[in-house]
């Protein structure tokens, strides 16, 4: 994330956080379950800027359950918008973005951001980026269409994350039936036919 000055990216869940409390995280997005409690790690980190959003991690409407919208998408386009707003005012500087297990919706996050950061990069460079910052990253469908859309991507976007969920199937077969179970057997069928 150049234009935005940030030289450090990170993807991590919540277990992971007390882990980088020396790394001087200067921004962090945190992506939680509605109701779940504010994780106390953030009260010994450095002073930085954080943005929190509450949405569970599905990709379908469930009842008594809140999807992920275009609006939440919007929410974190704006964080990353902030971000570019503020370059001047430092250095360098680490951004953070947290959900509950580090591979889902901070992924699809981190994903959008550097598509916003870097337009012209393609889903397929992006998504290794992605990658490289998070190698377990399965992004949310959901979300990646809705920020695909929100950036004009044409659907690269949602490419990008369907080829990484493809990738991740490759190498942990048993994922197929975790992520089904998990209510995500619409991107499993999408990156077994991707894979095809």
């Amino acid at each position: 994330m150049e234009r935005a000055a940030i030289s450090l990216l990170t993807v991590c869940g919540l277990e992971e956080l007390d882990g980088h409390r020396e790394r001087r995280v200067t921004h962090a997005l945190s992506i939680l379950d509605p109701g779940w409690p504010d994780p106390s790690s953030f009260e010994s980190f450095p002073p930085h800027r954080r943005t929190i959003l509450r949405f569970h991690d599905i990709i379908e409407d469930v009842p008594g359950q809140i999807a992920p919208t275009r609006a939440h998408v919007d929410e974190i386009l704006a964080f990353g918008e902030g971000l570019a707003a503020e370059a001047h005012e430092r250095d360098e500087g680490h951004l953070l973005i947290h959900c509950h297990m580090g591979i889902s919706r901070s992924t699809a996050a981190m994903l959008m951001l550097l598509a916003q950061n870097d337009p012209t990069e393609s889903g397929e460079a992006l998504g290794e980026r992605l990658v490289a910052i998070r190698p377990q990253a399965w992004p949310n469908a959901r979300m990646t269409a809705f920020a695909d859309e929100a950036l004009g991507r044409g659907g690269d976007l949602a490419r990008a994350a369907t080829r990484l969920h493809a990738r991740q199937l490759a190498d942990k077969p048993r994922l197929a039936q975790v992520m089904s179970d998990l209510g995500r057997a619409r991107e499993v069928e999408a990156a077994l036919a991707f894979a095809a």
